[in-house]
């Protein structure tokens, strides 16, 4: 039998989404013929090459309302001329062309929700851009009846406001085996977006009360202000931007990381509804965690305890106390530690990547 064609739709960098490289691996290798589109940046590093098929289309800006509307009429008029049989639209920004062509040429569409769009900080701060994608979110969602989200907290959001009923599909790390080195260093790690709404406002100054270095991999729309906080705190020295780092180079800072850093303002449901990378990341590697209080966490946690949970809207002092609880209290830690290990083996993506695969095959 032919392999049927799915063209899943991004707008971000091809190389560093750790989410779609395992989906998209995980289709291929299932037998479907994948293929994973995005835009190209001036910086854009080479494609790494993948069991699937990698496209960008070009773009004239590389952000704000121009870059949508241009990225979209690209991916609108790609879509419509490419064979396919299934079209996966990744969360809002992508869904509009998606929900277009396939009414247009008849084919089945899915919706891959990473976060509940309508309520990011960047977007409820700004009205005219808060009704815009509430509108896109009304006018497409409730005709996407097939989909996945990251969470049973999203998952229920997505039921009660739009009437679709998507499976749970969690960012897990893939199980592997892991040997816990000796750390003679202890350092904290940050990896992931450096974006609004993080905590670095918080997190950085309370580097001040801490006796080690956070390492944060990454880069986003708060990185600049970022690197500001930590020279107006003099903690430079304290404080190292390693920038974009690779998915395959950022398993060796993880594996030496002393605590990892899942923080998240509640600046919008989002946020407090959210399920990160990042946190499986940390748990696959036997690394405990410092994290907020919100209720995918807690689940989790109460499960295996594996993080030390703080309370919402920590001040800096708060976090620095917390850090150096981890740092210093070796029987707590190493039960943190011994439960990541216990909790890899069901929080993994060779167990989420059964809905994957169960949501394709159904369709």
């Amino acid at each position: 039998m032919k392999s049927k064609k799915i063209v899943c739709t991004v707008t971000n960098d091809l190389n560093y989404d750790q989410r779609m490289i395992r989906i998209c691996s995980t289709l291929a290798d299932a037998g479907y013929d994948v293929t994973l589109v995005g835009f190209r940046r001036k910086k854009s590093a080479p494609i790494v090459e993948r069991s699937f098929r990698q496209v960008r289309l070009p773009i004239i800006v590389e952000q704000g309302k121009l870059l949508y509307i241009h990225y979209w009429f690209n991916l609108f008029f790609f879509l419509l001329f490419r064979k396919a049989d299934i079209l996966c639209a990744i969360d809002l920004d992508t869904i509009l062309p998606v929900y277009y062509v396939s009414k247009l040429r008849g084919l089945k569409r899915v919706h891959d929700a990473h976060e509940i769009f309508t309520d990011l900080k960047e977007v409820i701060s700004r009205p005219a851009v808060h009704k815009m994608w509430n509108w896109i979110a009304r006018h497409t969602i409730p005709h996407f009846p097939v989909g996945y989200t990251i969470g049973q907290c999203y998952a229920d959001d997505f039921r009660k406001r739009y009437g679709v009923h998507y499976g749970v599909v969690r960012n897990a790390t893939i199980l592997k085996p892991v040997t816990i080195p000796e750390k003679k260093e202890r350092f904290i790690l940050y990896q992931g977006a450096v974006n609004v709404g993080r905590c670095f406002e918080q997190l950085i100054p309370a580097m001040k009360y801490v006796d080690a270095q956070l390492i944060i991999c990454g880069q986003g729309n708060f990185y600049e202000q970022s690197v500001a906080l930590a020279k107006a705190h003099n903690v430079t020295d304290k404080v190292i931007f390693k920038g974009y780092v690779p998915p395959a180079q950022l398993g060796a800072y993880t594996i030496q990381a002393y605590i990892g850093i899942t923080l998240f303002e509640e600046t919008s449901l989002s946020n407090r509804l959210s399920l990160a990378n990042r946190f499986f990341d940390y748990m696959h590697h036997g690394v405990p965690q410092l994290c907020i209080r919100y209720p995918e966490y807690e689940q989790v946690n109460s499960e295996y305890e594996i993080a030390m949970l703080i309370e919402d809207s920590p001040n800096a002092e708060q976090i620095g106390a917390a850090l150096n609880k981890l740092l210093t209290d070796e029987a707590y830690y190493r039960e943190l530690q011994q439960n990541c290990l216990l909790a890899r083996k069901k929080y993994c993506w060779q167990e989420q990547a059964k809905t994957l695969l169960a949501t394709y095959a159904d369709l």
